[in-house]
C-alpha cells in the first residue's frame, strides 16, 4: 500500500500518528485537521496511507470489509518504522475514523496505543446508511458518487468522472444518482446499501471492535449536526462497557465544518498517551474532563451526566388547526404518564402530504446544508403541524435524545413522519431549528391508528426566558430522505407519477414528547 510520511526535523525517535483513508493520501483529511506537517513540528512522525484499492495502493477496493486485516498490518508496520519509538496513535474522521476501530489483531502490538476516531460508527445500517428505516438519500448518494468518481479517475475513465461531477454540481444526482452508480460503481458500498431494506438488520453488517482495542485510550469526537453522531455515542458506550475510559467531545459541528478544528485537543490527547509514558516524563497538565459537550443556543461547554436526561416532557394539544395556523398547536408541560386532566385537545389532527410539492428537508444532521437553520417559512406551510410551548418564564436546558410517541393513521400502506425541534425567538421573528428526526412507517394495511416512536438527533440545548420550544411534524424531508410513494411497489426516492397523496391522522390524546438517556442502548 502507498503511504506518505512527515517527520520532525533533526534526529531522534518519535511516536507515529497513522491515518488510513480512501481519498488520496495527499489530502490527508485537511478538510477538518491541520496538515500532517503541523503534527510533525510537534514531535510526531505522521503517516497517511492509501487504503487498499484507492489512491496509488494496489488491490481491489472492498470498502469497510477489507479494513480489519489491513488495519492490524499497518499498525505493526508503523511500530517498526525507522526513527519510530514504538508507540502508534491513529486519527481521522468518517471512513478514516472507522479504519481505526476495525482490526483482526490478536496481540497487544496489533492495536494502536491511543486512537482518536471522529464521526463514525460500527453499524453500516444505522450509522452509515439510514435512519428511522429510511435511507439517507442526498448524503448517501453524494458520498457513493464521490467514491465512484474517484474509481473512474483510477481507471482513467475521464468521461465517467465528468458525468458524475456534473451531476453533483447541478443537483441532478438526486434523480439520476442510482443509475450512475449502477453504471460506474455497481459493486460499491453505496449502491449495495441502497439495495438493502433499512428497516431490519438482516443482511446488514455491524462490525465488531476488539475489546482490547476498546480499552485503549480513546478520544471520540462527534457533532450535533453530523449523521454519524449515534455511531460515536455507541462507540463511547462500548468502550466504557469494555473497561475503557474514553474522552468524548461533542460540539456544534457538522461532518465537515468543525469551526476552527480540534487539533490542539487532539495533540494534548496524544501527548498524554504517547509521550507521557517516556522515562521520567509525567503527564502534561491536569487531566481534562472525560466528557465535554457544547450546549446549543449559547455555546457553553458542559459535562452533564449522560445517564440523566432532562426530566421535561410535553403533551400535544390542538383543536385540529395546528397545520393551518402556526400558533394553534400547543406543547403542554407535564412529566406524568397521564395527559392533561382537562381533556382539552383530545382530537384527531389531519395532515395531507402532496408529492407534487413535498416538504423540503433543511439543515440538521442529514442535510447537505447541515447545521442550524431558520425554518419559519417551512412551519408556515399547510402540510406542517406545529406545537409550541408558552413563552418560558425562566431558562431551560434540554439534554438527551428527544422522542415523540404518537398514534398515527394513514390512508396508504406506507408513509413518513419527519419532525423538527426548534426555538421560537422571544419576538416571534425567528424559528431556529436545532434537531430533526425521520421515521418510515410501513405495512399500514388496516388504516387504523398505530403507535409510532419518532427519534430525533440528540441535543444539549439552552433556551432563554421568553423563547418557546416548538415541535414541527410533516410527512417528507426531501432530499434528505427519498419521498415516500405510499405504494409498496414504488420505492421511495425522487417523485414520480406513481407517488400518491397521503393523508395522515394524528391522534393527540396520549401524544407525548420527552427526552431519553444518551447512555442507554437503542439510540437508533
Amino acid at each position: 500500500m502507498a503511504a506518505r510520511r512527515w517527520r520532525p526535523r533533526g534526529s531522534g525517535f518519535w511516536p507515529v500518528l497513522l491515518m488510513r483513508q480512501p481519498y488520496g493520501r495527499a489530502i490527508a483529511s485537511t478538510v477538518t485537521y491541520a496538515h500532517p506537517a503541523w503534527y510533525a513540528a510537534q514531535g510526531y512522525q505522521v503517516v497517511v496511507v492509501d487504503v487498499r484499492g484507492r489512491g496509488e495502493s494496489g488491490g481491489q477496493f472492498r470498502g469497510f470489509a477489507q479494513e480489519a486485516s489491513d488495519g492490524a498490518d499497518c499498525v505493526r508496520w508503523a511500530r517498526h518504522l525507522d526513527h519510530a519509538n514504538g508507540r502508534v496513535g491513529t486519527y481521522g474522521f468518517s471512513y478514516q475514523g472507522l479504519t481505526q476501530v476495525l482490526s483482526d489483531g490478536s496481540v497487544p502490538q496489533d492495536f494502536p496505543d491511543a486512537l482518536a476516531p471522529a464521526h463514525c460508527g460500527l453499524d453500516e445500517r444505522c450509522h452509515w446508511a439510514s435512519e428511522g428505516g429510511a435511507h439517507w438519500w442526498a448524503l448517501g448518494l453524494g458520498w457513493a458518487l464521490q467514491l465512484a468518481a474517484q474509481g473512474c479517475a483510477r481507471r482513467s475513465d475521464g468521461e465517467g468522472w465528468l458525468e458524475i461531477r456534473r451531476s453533483l454540481e447541478t443537483g441532478t444526482f438526486l434523480q439520476e444518482g442510482v443509475n450512475l452508480l449502477e453504471r460506474h460503481d455497481p459493486l460499491g458500498m453505496g449502491l449495495t446499501w441502497l439495495g438493502r431494506e433499512p428497516a431490519i438488520s438482516e443482511g446488514w453488517t455491524c462490525h465488531q471492535a476488539p475489546l482490547e482495542l476498546l480499552r485503549r485510550p480513546m478520544l471520540l469526537i462527534g457533532g450535533w449536526y453530523d449523521p454519524h453522531l449515534r455511531g460515536v455515542l455507541d462507540l463511547w458506550r462500548r468502550s466504557q462497557a469494555a473497561g475503557g475510559d474514553p474522552w468524548l467531545r461533542i460540539g456544534a459541528w457538522s461532518h465537515l465544518n468543525w469551526r476552527g478544528g480540534l487539533d490542539a485537543l487532539q495533540l494534548a490527547f496524544f501527548d498524554r498517551h504517547l509521550k507521557a509514558s517516556e522515562v521520567s516524563m509525567s503527564p502534561p497538565g491536569p487531566l481534562p474532563p472525560p466528557l465535554l459537550l457544547e450546549r446549543l443556543g449559547d455555546g457553553a461547554w458542559r459535562s452533564p451526566d449522560p445517564a440523566a436526561p432532562s426530566a421535561d416532557a410535553w403533551w400535544l394539544r390542538s383543536q385540529g388547526l395546528a397545520a393551518v395556523r402556526v400558533d394553534e398547536g400547543q406543547l403542554i408541560p407535564g412529566v406524568s404518564t397521564e395527559g392533561p386532566a382537562d381533556g382539552a385537545g383530545a382530537c384527531t389532527l389531519t395532515l395531507v402530504h402532496d408529492p407534487w410539492r413535498p416538504l423540503p428537508g433543511r439543515g440538521g444532521h442529514l442535510g447537505l446544508d447541515a447545521g442550524p437553520v431558520d425554518r419559519a417559512d417551512l412551519d408556515a406551510r399547510s402540510d406542517v403541524a406545529c406545537f409550541s410551548t408558552p413563552p418560558l418564564a425562566e431558562p431551560l436546558e434540554l439534554f438527551g435524545q428527544p422522542e415523540l410517541c404518537i398514534d398515527v393513521a394513514a390512508d396508504q400502506a406506507s408513509y413518513d413522519l419527519c419532525g423538527a425541534l426548534s426555538v421560537v425567538a422571544a419576538d416571534g421573528m425567528g424559528v431556529r431549528q436545532w434537531s430533526t428526526g425521520v421515521l418510515r412507517c410501513r405495512n399500514n394495511l388496516s388504516g387504523l391508528p398505530q403507535p409510532r416512536s419518532l427519534l430525533f438527533q440528540p441535543v444539549l440545548l439552552a433556551l432563554r426566558p421568553g423563547e418557546r420550544l416548538r415541535l414541527s411534524l410533516g410527512a417528507s424531508s426531501w432530499p434528505q430522505i427519498g419521498v415516500n410513494s405510499g405504494d409498496p411497489d414504488v420505492a421511495p426516492g425522487p417523485v414520480t407519477h406513481r407517488h400518491r397523496v397521503i393523508t395522515l391522522q394524528f391522534r393527540l390524546p396520549g401524544a407525548r414528547l420527552r427526552l431519553r438517556s444518551l447512555a442507554s442502548e437503542g439510540l437508533d
